[in-house]
């Protein structure tokens, strides 16, 4: 959609249709009116992503790009956070349709503000692309252009380019990362509700604001560590930029961070330790060391291949969400089996598994790529 109608009428028409689809959810007369406008509207979700990464890496230079994606992320990472609090204040007082009037009033407000912010394009390499495509599009016949519209819809555009080793890799690290994301997100209600006896939806939703403002402080500190990063290597090589440059930034929380509050999140809880406070203060760590480790892998995604940043991008979400869906159903079963705390140490392999492969590629990122486009082309 990017390609075919422009970043910023694709990131309106997304808004526009999750607004439309909320209202379709909130007036829903029986189940499957409800479950298509879920379906229709949860369409739109990495249209936003995708898009909004794109925009970004169009409008920032690459010393600050990473803080910019980090307020990006800030937010998009504040609804897991806030909507199990704000949704259970709605259910203890009100209906549960009124969740989904506030989000008609939340999202008609984003169309507002991007009506009035996002701009079609910026950069340079942006407005060279679009250019190129308009000559192109000029010299076609009706039959051709047709063709290369059903083209633009052709997933094989995004898959073809995880013959890239360290695209493919930087797509799987974020896939395993958010196995860890999603565990704890899915399942905190069916051990902290039981554990600590709690019955009120009002007052388990509130542990969701500990990983939440983890999500937040991560995101944003991630971003600037990132851009500093970046900036040192620059000086260190007089000069000369490496996209991946800044995935350094996220080792330490890759390996050390993540890692060290994901098992004392689930020792404390499967030993019954800590009381409420210690996994809580975990959880808000972990979630630090989470979105510390996305920032870089975010950003490095609209860099590696800058001419098909969207592409690369849509690849990344494509994967990272087949781990999100498979964590979300596997985590209560496999805490019934084998307990939270290995639970949550399967989690910790993925991150230090993940920590290992961004070590490659900010070792050999750059040849990996050279190396497929000697033997394929410049583009596959």
């Amino acid at each position: 959609m990017n390609a075919l109608i422009g970043r910023r009428v694709a990131y309106l028409l997304a808004i526009s249709v999750l607004c439309g689809c909320s209202v379709g959810a909130a007036v829903a007369g029986d189940m499957r009116v409800f479950t298509a406008m879920r379906v229709l509207g949860g369409l739109t979700g990495t249209g936003f992503m995708v898009t909004g990464q794109t925009v970004l890496a169009d409008c920032w230079e690459p010393t600050v790009r990473g803080t910019a994606v980090g307020f990006f992320m800030a937010g998009t990472v504040a609804g897991p956070a806030i909507g199990p609090c704000i949704g259970g204040i709605i259910v203890t007082f009100a209906s549960w349709r009124n969740i989904y009037w506030v989000q008609v009033a939340m999202t008609g407000f984003g169309l507002v503000l991007a009506i009035l912010f996002v701009p079609e394009l910026s950069s340079v390499d942006a407005k060279k692309s679009i250019t190129l495509e308009e000559k192109a599009s000029a010299r076609r016949s009706p039959s051709e252009q047709f063709k290369h519209i059903l083209q633009a819809f052709n997933p094989m555009r995004v898959f073809k380019l995880w013959i890239y080793p360290n695209i493919f890799l930087a797509d799987l690290t974020c896939g395993l990362l958010s196995t860890f994301q999603y565990a704890i997100l899915t399942s905190a209600r069916s051990i902290f509700n039981p554990r600590f006896h709690l019955s009120s939806a009002l007052v388990s939703g509130l542990f969701y604001l500990a990983p939440g403002a983890g999500f937040l402080v991560g995101s944003i500190v991630g971003g600037r560590l990132s851009d500093r990063t970046v900036k040192r290597y620059i000086a260190k090589r007089n000069g000369t930029r490496l996209p991946q440059d800044r995935l350094n930034s996220g080792l330490i929380t890759l390996l050390g961070v993540l890692p060290a509050g994901a098992l004392v999140y689930g020792w404390t809880l499967q030993e019954g330790k800590g009381g409420m406070a210690v996994p809580i203060i975990a959880a808000f760590f972990g979630g630090c060391g989470l979105m510390g480790s996305f920032n870089g892998l975010n950003t490095y995604a609209a860099e590696a291949l800058p001419h098909r940043r969207s592409e690369v991008i849509s690849g990344k979400y494509i994967i990272q969400y087949l781990f999100s869906a498979g964590s979300s159903a596997a985590v209560d079963p496999l805490i019934g089996a084998i307990g939270v705390g290995w639970t949550f140490t399967i989690c910790v392999f993925f991150s230090i598994f993940g920590g290992v492969l961004v070590m490659l590629i900010t070792r050999w990122g750059l040849d990996m790529q050279r190396w497929v486009q000697r033997r394929v082309g410049a583009d596959p």
